[in-house]
């Protein structure tokens, strides 16, 4: 089995998580394998090698790495280092560092949100620590495809450090975009569109091969990296779909190919590692659309991911089918479909596509909308729809809803009770468990189990998940025959080395995340988040006072008010008996020459205030303590 705990890995303490599974004993296996190794390095190293050196397509005159023949053939000068900064025991913001002597490159640049323990938050990005220590370093960024985990971080990346950016056609105009909307100049940033086979050379250690795969959303590649140690190959998110929208099947012969070639390391995601089997296609998301519009009456409203390019495209198919018009309604949908349109990657009519203000034109049974807010946003269009805040549509009777998405873990109870106030407003509602309306863009265990054989890789280092996702990863690895001393479950920040013979993780790098909350990035303090969650539970009251400097006594009542704790036919009763509570320990305090503003620091008196509210309520809200000063002179008390 593997051991669920993370070892120590040398005498400083530095963490590692290197994942133990029980291994073989036996003397003829140790035979095997040193004899395997000696094989490998010595017999068909050099084969392997120039079968690895095989040319695709260039990107601005990009080649092979000249000197990767004669680093194979003799000690190399380096090792490589593999530094994942976001992704793994988590998900969201996946970043993953690759440095071999005075280069580095980077593989996403991803970003998370906030959960309920970060409440506020707009968005969590990786520590960049690191990368600043190094950044002369840094050849270029390398993206595996343009979903938010991916590419989200990249304008807070790129505001601080500047590089050629490489990836998929859509990728590149969604980045495109993202760097606009947030004010970026593209001035020392080179976007660069990539396409399957294309190989780009990143200084003098790296290039990067694209290799075609499924996923939600279009040109999403994995990446075959050769460095003069080996390759290593990065899965990126992916699925096999032998029937996809597009026509375009993940590239499995090239990942043979590799895989015969020898492969170094494979760093595989684990989403969907836990399920058993294989993924359904996308294609039977199309034909339940099919059905359902043939037998909708009213209006359709589809909620969806705004990157699901091809999902997107089936719900224009299916509507110019049944003489529909779509209306667009969400401003990422907008803008993927511009960006997606502009790449010919949408097949529509000319005039499917309508304006969201100009539905009330058509009659019910020919309006399709497509919008965003399948996770029950607050703000999205569809829950504004639902709660009759949206300019232009207001759900009713006779409407159907299709929610073509599964919820985000945690997002539950939103989602439902989204749904709930659809059905309370009329319409029929269909959504994953009532229907084939979603399927997920991520491998099953069977799917990812035919990379794994056709690669065969040396190392293995499971990514993109939570730690039971890495762990059942890892023990899948083990089934195929994988050596368990050589698989890795990493966190954030490990240094994983390898001189393309053995590997070690041999320290560690800042990884923490860090929270942009408006206009500040920062690491996380949990003294601000305990006191936004214990407000959003408790709610608070403030207690203030006014001092009369002149007779150091009160010089008016204090004053009480109180936000999110008290309902309003307790509060009057609650407020007045906190300020004669306050005013009696004031006045009644043992020692007369003790200033009022050392007495009302003190743990007494906070806990006198705390334990009078208990007592009245049963609850436990933020006290603040809010102190004037006047001089009034004696004899002068104001009411």
């Amino acid at each position: 089995m593997v051991n669920d705990k993370l070892k120590k890995q040398n005498k400083t303490k530095q963490k590692t998580t290197k994942a133990s599974v029980e291994q073989k004993s036996s003397k003829s296996q140790k035979t095997h394998k040193n004899q395997k190794s000696q094989k490998t390095q010595k017999t068909t190293k050099s084969q392997k090698v120039q079968k690895a050196q095989k040319p695709g397509k260039a990107v601005k005159a990009s080649k092979p790495l000249k000197s990767s023949k004669a680093a194979k053939s003799s000690k190399p000068k380096h090792k490589l280092k593999i530094i994942p900064l976001g992704g793994l025991l988590e998900i969201g913001k996946n970043m993953t560092a690759f440095e071999y002597g005075n280069d580095m490159i980077i593989i996403d640049v991803g970003m998370a949100f906030g959960g309920e323990d970060t409440p506020g938050i707009d968005c969590v990005i990786q520590d960049y620590t690191y990368i600043r220590q190094n950044a002369h370093k840094l050849r270029g960024i390398v993206l595996t495809h343009g979903h938010e985990d991916h590419i989200g971080g990249l304008p807070y990346f790129l505001r601080e450090f500047k590089c050629p950016v490489y990836g998929g056609k859509l990728t590149i105009e969604l980045v495109r975009h993202k760097l606009e909307d947030n004010g970026i100049s593209l001035k020392g940033i080179g976007l660069n569109a990539c396409k399957n086979g294309e190989v780009v050379k990143l200084g003098n250690s790296f290039t990067a091969e694209f290799v075609r795969v499924n996923h939600s959303i279009a040109c999403s590649y994995a990446i075959a990296l050769r460095t003069p140690v080996g390759v290593v190959v990065h899965s990126g998110d992916f699925k096999i779909d032998y029937t996809p929208i597009n026509g375009k099947v993940i590239d499995l012969q090239r990942f043979g190919e590799l895989g015969h070639e020898g492969v170094l390391c494979f760093m595989c995601e684990s989403t969907n590692v836990e399920k058993e089997g294989s993924s359904p296609s996308e294609k039977y998301v199309g034909e339940s659309f099919q059905r359902i519009f043939q037998k909708a009456e009213g209006r359709i409203i589809v909620a969806t991911f705004s990157s699901n390019v091809h999902r997107m495209q089936q719900i224009i198919t299916a509507a110019e089918k049944y003489g529909r018009h779509v209306a667009l309604c969400g401003r990422s949908m907008i803008n993927v479909f511009n960006a997606a349109n502009s790449l010919g990657y949408i097949d529509m009519l000319p005039d499917t596509i309508i304006d969201i203000s100009a539905i009330k034109r058509y009659a019910d049974e020919e309006v399709v909308v497509l919008t965003t807010g399948s996770q029950a946003e607050p703000m999205s269009a569809l829950s504004r729809m639902a709660f009759a805040s949206h300019r232009e549509v207001e759900i009713r009777e006779g409407d159907t809803v299709i929610i073509s998405a599964h919820p985000i873990p945690g997002n539950e109870k939103p989602i439902y009770k989204l749904i709930d106030e659809l059905f309370k407003r009329g319409a029929d509602v269909i959504y994953e468990s009532l229907a084939e309306v979603h399927v997920s863009g991520h491998a099953y265990r069977n799917e990812i189990k035919l990379l794994h054989t056709l690669l065969k890789p040396k190392f293995f280092i499971p990514v993109h998940g939570e730690y039971r996702m890495l762990f059942r990863h890892a023990q899948l690895a083990q089934s195929l025959g994988q050596d368990p001393e050589d698989i890795f479950i990493l966190r954030n920040g490990d240094v994983f080395e390898t001189d393309g013979v053995r590997a070690e993780v041999t320290g560690e790098v800042p990884a923490q995340a860090i929270l942009i909350d408006g206009s500040s990035a920062t690491v996380r303090d949990d003294h601000v988040m305990s006191d936004r969650m214990h407000l959003g539970e408790s709610g608070c009251i403030s207690i203030s006072l006014t001092i009369d400097d002149a007779t150091e006594t009160l010089a008016c009542r204090p004053s009480v008010a109180s936000m999110g704790f008290l309902f309003d036919d307790e509060k009057d009763d609650v407020h007045e008996g906190l300020a004669d509570y306050v005013e009696g320990l004031i006045e009644n305090r043992a020692d007369p020459a003790e200033l009022i503003e050392t007495r009302i620091v003190t743990r007494a008196f906070r806990n006198g205030v705390r334990e009078y509210l208990y007592d009245r309520t049963k609850r436990r809200p933020m006290v603040l303590m809010n102190v004037s000063h006047v001089s009034l002179g004696k004899g002068k008390k104001r009411r």
